[in-house]
């Protein structure tokens, strides 16, 4: 006869919270991962979304995704709970996607100097994107990285202000400022252009 599986392992990941996901990510890992899985499940399609519109080129939101659902892996141990788990996410993709950028910006400043044209290597994957989707990524092309940011985690990643806020390590006020001011600059920028 079969044995019974202990309770700790019958459960269908599916209908849990994410803060119940993560209280049995912390007693399972590593040995089992189905509540890793379905926390990564829910959020996966919206990082790789968030990481796309933020760098620009569908490669490196694969890489920065790989990178983060890794850390989370790792850290999920660790996670104590003092935010959400959603905010805590999107605070590791922020500063994943930061890193990328930077190594990104390096690499180009090195091709510039060597006097190869980085600009042919890198429209391959950029221009077109930008201009098939459409939507957000035409208007996120003219703004700062840290209001992009911005832009990018409250309307793709739906945050709050306030988690905004904590995963830029800013002020509720000045997130808020930045945010307004990056919508009035594109409506200035596109106030002829019809909205899709």
């Amino acid at each position: 006869m079969n044995k019974p599986q202990p309770l700790s392992q019958r459960y269908d990941p599916r209908q849990l919270t994410d803060e119940e996901l993560v209280e049995r990510a912390h007693d399972e890992l590593f040995h089992v991962t189905r509540a890793y899985e379905e926390l990564m499940r829910r959020y996966q399609r919206t990082l790789f979304n968030v990481c796309a519109r933020y760098l620009g080129n569908d490669r490196d939101a694969d890489d920065v995704c790989q990178e983060v659902m890794l850390k989370v892996l790792y850290g999920l141990k660790n996670f104590e709970g003092k935010s959400k788990f959603k905010t805590w996410l999107y605070s590791i993709t922020y500063n994943e996607c930061i890193t990328q950028y930077r190594k990104e910006r390096r690499k180009r400043r090195l091709l510039d100097a060597l006097s190869l044209d980085p600009i042919e290597e890198a429209s391959e994957e950029k221009a077109p994107k930008v201009e098939e989707k459409g939507g957000l990524d035409r208007w996120l092309v003219h703004v700062n990285p840290i209001d992009r940011e911005i832009l990018v985690l409250r309307f793709v990643a739906e945050l709050e202000f306030q988690e905004i806020a904590d995963i830029m390590h800013m002020g509720l006020s000045a997130t808020k400022m930045r945010y307004k001011r990056a919508l009035d600059r594109l409506r200035e920028k596109f106030s002829g252009v019809s909205e899709t």
